[in-house]
């Protein structure tokens, strides 16, 4: 994420005030409450995990053990009981 200068884009006013907070220090501001999107749905990770997972579970529905399925995903195997745990069906 790059940064935009406080100086080109805010009033004086606005920019003197902050400064007696933050003067010379790189202040990050949050999005608005509204603005704010999921993680991963910009660049479609949160996707790609989901296929992942499913894949996981199928896998091991199939018969692959949750050791192969740490080795071939490169995961923990804590990690692959909890992702099966979570995509099990209730």
């Amino acid at each position: 994420m790059g940064y935009i200068r406080a100086e080109e884009v805010l009033p004086r006013e606005v920019l003197a005030s902050v400064q007696q907070y933050v003067d010379g220090q790189m202040l990050y501001i949050p999005r608005k409450a509204e603005e704010k999107r999921i993680w991963g749905s910009a660049t479609g990770t949160r996707k790609k995990l989901e296929i992942r997972n499913a894949c996981i579970l199928e896998k091991f529905q199939a018969g692959s053990s949750v050791k192969e399925l740490a080795e071939e995903y490169f995961l923990t195997e804590k990690s692959v009981q909890r992702i099966i745990r979570k995509m099990k069906p209730s």
